[in-house]
């Protein structure tokens, strides 16, 4: 096993949740269908048990913006985009163009999207938070339903 890479599940609100911490850094987050990390080692640390804590404090409609260290793994234009998903305020959404001009290549929205979709530390990335230019819905790793339950519990939380 690798000493390095540490994994724990809790039940949340949203179901069950696994969080992974890699060398001091939250670097995923899974959802109850996601398949587990074989080499982790199944242990809460601190900075899992911490993790949590602010987690359920975010599902509870208390907590409005996260403070963990984050090491999610990806190209430097991922890196580039999952920085600027961070800066989308608490209750608000953006759009794929918005953020594709944020990272300062306004017709890369597709790559965006792809970027979003390979986050792996959603929610507290908050990829939720990007919508579709004519303000529906698109994909998310835990679902439509969840996606719009995040962002009806930060709308009425603001």
């Amino acid at each position: 096993m690798n000493n390095n890479l540490f994994l724990c599940y809790q039940q949340t609100d949203i179901g069950s949740i696994g969080i992974v911490e890699r060398g001091g850094s939250i670097a995923n987050l899974h959802f109850e269908s996601a398949v587990p990390l074989p080499e982790a080692e199944l242990l809460e640390t601190k900075l899992i048990a911490e993790a949590f804590r602010q987690l359920n404090s975010y599902l509870a409609g208390k907590l409005k913006q996260f403070s963990l260290p984050l090491a999610p793994s990806g190209t430097p234009f991922m890196q580039q985009v999952w920085k600027a998903l961070c800066t989308i305020p608490y209750g608000t959404t953006a759009t794929y163009k918005d953020i594709a001009t944020a990272v300062g290549n306004p017709q890369a929205f597709r790559a965006v999207g792809m970027a979003n979709h390979r986050n792996t530390i959603p929610i507290f990335i908050p990829c939720h938070r990007v919508i579709g230019s004519n303000g529906t819905l698109t994909g998310y790793r835990g679902g439509l339903a969840l996606k719009q339950h995040l962002l009806d519990l930060e709308h009425s939380n603001r």
